[in-house]
Parts: C-alpha cells; structure tokens; sequence
C-alpha cells in the first residue's frame, strides 16, 4: 500500500466510523503503518469529515515526518501497538455504543457465547483505566495487546488491530454487534455460555492471526 492509499483508506473509514455512529464528534482515531512510517489522523479533527490531506504522517517514534498536521492526541497507544505486535499494519479506535458501555460498566466479553466471536477475536478482555491522551494508555495496554486483536478500554471505548484496514475495522465492527447481542441477551435474563467442549472443537478450527 502506498500512503496516498493509505491516506484515501482512513479517510473512508472515517466516514463508515461516523456514520454507523461508532464516534461522535472528534472522537476515535485511526492510523495505518506503512513499513517504517505512519499515516495518522490528526488531533481534533471530525473522523466523518476528513479529507486525505488532513492526515498527518509520522516516524514509529510519533515524530511528524512532513506537513504541519499533528498527529492524534492518543499516537503513543498506536505506536505501542506496533511496537508489540509487528504483524499488525492498522490500528481503530473507536467508541461504538454497546461495547463503549460494556467498557464504561467495567465488565469484559470473555465468556465463549458465539463460535464467530471465537473463531475470530476469542476473548476481549477489559485493559484498565488509563487517561486519554497520555501514555498512561500505552502502558495500560501493553501486555493485553500482545495475544489480543480487540480490547475494551475501561471507560473509554474500544480499540482493534489487524494486518490491514479492512481487517481492523471488520474487527470493531464484530465486537460491537457481539456486545450488542449480548446485553440482548443479558435483557432476556442472560446467555447460554459454550461448554468446555464446544469451545475446544471451535478453537481447533481456529486460524492463526
């Protein structure tokens, strides 16, 4: 991927992030690696509204390479994320209704209830409160985001990873429509949870990554 490319896929998945109201306002953050840098985007602006050119393009140390835009005020929790995990190329933070309250509730989605969500993520545990726009964050997820492609970050939202773009925000995606049956659920008077067995048939036809 070049990053003109780069900068047209953020832009749309903005758009796709404001309007399934997965952020509101300027909330969330993406970012897409290109080798040894960086397309971002950048502090306060609306992920709905972006245009390529806004995007601000840095070093894996967050230092801005060219242009004047700065990067999101959230960069080191990007840059942790690329540093533990290599294999990753794109980074969404968003903070999508039901799983943002799962967050805010301070309750994980760990229980195995549906075969797609242990197929594809596994569990999505809970990384602890940390200040947003400081590298409290960064540090809060650290060790989660090693063997994890989603995470819920405690009253705060959700962050997901993948090899690419499309991957990253397929994963937000899932998360949210699985956070969001299971407080259906909840509502119902609760959710059958998948036995040891059937957990351990899915995860054998687990793929890697």
């Amino acid at each position: 991927m070049t990053e003109h490319q780069a900068r047209l896929r953020i832009a749309e998945i903005g758009r796709l992030m404001y309007q399934f109201r997965f952020l509101a306002a300027t909330d969330g953050n993406i970012s897409i690696r290109i080798e040894n840098k960086i397309v971002i985007t950048p502090k306060g602006a609306c992920k709905g509204k972006l245009t390529p050119d806004q995007l601000a393009l840095i070093d894996l140390s967050g230092k801005v390479i060219r242009g004047r835009a700065q990067p999101s005020s959230e960069v080191d929790m990007h840059l942790t994320v690329y540093t533990e995990r290599p294999e990753v190329n794109a980074v969404v933070h968003g903070h999508p209704l039901y799983a943002t309250s799962f967050a805010a509730a301070g309750l994980e989605l760990t229980d195995m209830v549906l075969p797609e969500i242990v197929l594809t993520l596994g569990k999505i545990p809970l990384a602890k409160y940390a200040t947003p726009s400081t590298k409290e964050v960064g540090a809060s997820i650290r060790q989660l985001i090693k063997d994890h492609d989603a995470l819920l970050l405690e009253n705060h939202g959700l962050l997901t990873v993948g090899k690419d773009i499309n991957t990253a925000f397929s994963n937000l995606e899932r998360v949210e429509h699985y956070a969001q049956i299971v407080y259906q659920a909840k509502m119902l008077g609760g959710y059958n949870t998948l036995n040891d067995s059937q957990s351990a048939e899915l995860l054998k036809l687990k793929e890697p990554g």
